[in-house]
């Protein structure tokens, strides 16, 4: 070994001590204001340098709720029927954590910790790790059943998380009750995607040896993937309502119409708001709106409602024999408005223009993308819009946008894909004078310092450099951002959306997109259909653009003949709206007659029609046509066509279960329709 690297081990080595004296005298700091803190006559007047702020608030609630600081561990629900109870009411929190749970849990043994899910009360419902230290907690009762809520305990990763929202750190003596102080634990709260309200808490607990300060980045990054399976499952809930109200023989009255889920909780509205309904802040998506739909009858209603809101009537609704929710019928007063063809006007800003921020559509997966960014805008959390090239994803970045509070917030857009690598971190974050060559003198501000007070819009996020996204993602965590050649923090309140038509999760697979940065980002999940999936939405669409062309070019609007309306619907349309519009653009710059015939469309549309047609299904099943996926989707459509998209039907036919057919629909783009 050389002198200089024996230097180094040894100078390492004393740094290693010093850290450890240092962490030492630190807790015996905090051990000796917790003991004069709790033995103090006035424990408010107790305020150590020492000790955090968030701790000594902390305790100071401790003692005015009257816990005990001498107990040796927290109470347990020994009713073993009601934790069953506490569990099942919990399902879709534990089956969104379960993924996480999963992924973790190798890694935890030989850590000597153990991942704890509480629910919204602070009552532990799922607990996994090493078994060692499993079994050290139930002494404890840091287990399922054990309640560890500020009030019956003190302060505590779960309790104190809960009670403050934020991400939590408790170490040691900064426990309250001292029969806690031999563990370490961290928490993070779980957020409802619906109103952003804490409906549990994850923590990682074990000895005091575990410590680190980013345990806490790893429960918060937990709770985070947590948040975006429950949005998921709430996604498909509202799915399976919404396709047993279009079922249902109540779907195309025009009352104003409220879904309810299995809890009586508004998963989707139509024809009510602020114009129509005076009390439409009470019946907000999200909203807990009746304690049991299933139970509650008509004449109940009125006693359950807001003030000033009417019902007409509700019915159950019903999906493969299984109740889904139900629907609610209001009375208004007032005609309810809607746009041509369904979908939705947003208040124009700035220099945007009217048509530029008009979505159509009235298909389910197009409303409820709808809602989703209704929702979404309501809070201030990040929102990343997924879905082909061509869909319109800028569309739902305008209607967030549209929503913010400020009259004046700032729409700052920029395509990640467009700006080269070496520019791009100067685009987003500016740049101070001479901070490389070819800067503008005196630096410039960045799309971030532009985007202050509004929304940036990060457009194909998918292409950032891997190297870019941790300054990203730091810039989100604290809200403020580095110019680059400069060391001043600049503060920024910024909306963010973000858009890709990648597979972001296939991107983290092959190391080219960040899993933290993905989960911060992904707060709220907007998918945008493509327009093969939108069934009418189309004739919807070509009426829409053919009245803008018509008014643009100055002609008469033209008519479409119906069998070329049958090959517009038919058509898969891989270039989705965006080819879509520029197919009508062309036809009001070419077309001649006042009737669109087959023979006025682009060549490649009448080549797809003009295909000879497949295999008839006695050839395919004979094999003589394709290979075995080419056989299961040519099967998959045939008995769809045959069961006139009853998918109900189709699943009995062909001997599969309901959700195996939705994946395989999804695998070979299959319509219903």
């Amino acid at each position: 070994m050389t002198r200089a690297s024996y230097y180094k081990g040894s100078k390492r080595q004393n740094l290693s001590k010093a850290a450890i004296v240092s962490d030492r005298s630190a807790e015996r700091n905090i051990r000796s204001a917790w003991e004069s803190f709790v033995t103090a006559d006035r424990p408010d007047g107790v305020k150590p340098d020492h000790v955090r702020d968030d701790i000594l608030a902390s305790w100071q609630r401790s003692m005015d709720l009257g816990v005990d600081a001498g107990t040796f561990g927290s109470r347990k629900i020994t009713d073993e029927t009601e934790v069953l109870l506490r569990r099942e009411r919990n399902a879709h929190l534990r089956k969104a954590a379960s993924a996480a749970f999963k992924r973790l849990e190798p890694h935890l043994s030989d850590a000597k910790s153990i991942l704890l899910l509480a629910d919204d009360q602070g009552v532990i419902i799922d607990a996994i790790g090493d078994e060692s230290v499993l079994d050290e907690g139930q002494g404890i009762h840091l287990e399922i059943g054990g309640q560890w809520d500020e009030k019956v305990i003190g302060t505590n990763g779960i309790g104190t998380a809960l009670r403050t929202g934020k991400p939590m750190y408790v170490h040691a003596s900064e426990h309250f009750v001292e029969g806690v102080q031999a563990w370490t634990c961290a928490g993070a709260p779980i957020r409802n995607p619906f109103d952003d309200s804490v409906i549990g808490v994850v923590d990682l607990s074990g000895p005091p040896d575990i410590f680190r300060r980013h345990n806490v980045a790893l429960v918060l990054a937990a709770a985070r993937e947590i948040e975006i399976a429950l949005a998921e499952l709430q996604r498909q809930d509202r799915t399976q309502l919404l396709e047993a109200f279009l079922q249902s023989k109540y779907s195309h009255s025009d009352n104003s119409v409220l879904l309810l889920d299995r809890e009586g909780r508004i998963l989707f509205r139509r024809g009510v708001d602020e114009k129509t309904f005076p009390a439409s802040d009470q019946l907000l998506v999200g909203h807990k709106l009746l304690p049991d739909p299933e139970a509650v009858s008509e004449k109940d209603l009125p006693s359950l409602l807001p003030p000033n809101v009417e019902a007409q009537g509700m019915e159950r609704l019903i999906l493969d024999n299984s109740y889904r929710g139900a629907a609610l019928f209001l009375r208004s007063e007032l005609p309810k408005m809607r746009p041509a063809g369904g979908g939705l006007s947003i208040q124009p800003r700035r220099d945007v223009t009217e048509d530029a921020i008009r979505i159509i559509g009235a298909s389910p997966k197009m409303l409820e993308a709808i809602e989703l960014a209704e929702r979404a805008a309501k809070v201030n959390v990040s929102v990343l819009i997924q879905g082909e090239t061509g869909v319109g994803k800028e569309l739902f970045a305008r209607l967030i946008h549209s929503r913010l509070g400020r009259a004046d917030a700032p729409y700052v857009p920029v395509n990640c894909a467009a700006v080269s690598g070496d520019l791009i971190g100067a685009e987003l974050f500016g740049y101070v004078d001479g901070a490389f060559t070819g800067a503008v003198r005196g630096g410039r501000a960045g799309k971030f310092e532009q985007a202050d007070g509004g929304l940036l819009c990060l457009d194909e996020i998918g292409d950032m450099p891997i190297e870019l996204q941790p300054y990203l993602l730091r810039a989100l965590e604290q809200r403020a951002i580095y110019r680059m050649g400069d060391n001043t923090r600049r503060p920024v309140d910024v909306r963010l959306v973000a858009m890709t038509n990648r597979d972001l999760r296939s991107e983290i697979d092959k190391g080219t997109f960040r899993r933290d940065l993905f989960y911060r980002i992904g707060v709220v999940t907007i998918e945008v259909p493509p327009l093969r999936e939108r069934g009418k939405d189309i004739s919807a669409l070509i009426e829409h653009f053919s009245a803008h062309y018509a008014a643009q070019i100055g002609r008469p609007q033209m008519a479409f003949a119906a069998d070329t309306i049958d090959l517009l619907e038919s058509y898969r349309w891989p270039g989705n709206v965006r080819e879509l519009r520029n197919v009508i653009q062309r036809i009001y710059l070419v077309g001649s007659g006042p009737v669109v015939c087959i023979g006025d469309l682009p060549p490649e549309l009448r080549d797809d029609f003009d295909e000879p047609e497949a295999d008839s299904l006695e050839s395919i099943l004979s094999g003589n046509s394709g290979d075995l996926e080419s056989i299961e989707a040519s099967a998959i459509r045939r008995t769809i066509l045959a069961e006139k998209g009853n998918l109900t039907r189709v699943a009995a036919v062909l001997g599969i279960s309901r959700p195996t057919l939705y994946r395989k629909m999804r695998q070979y783009r299959i319509d219903r329709g």
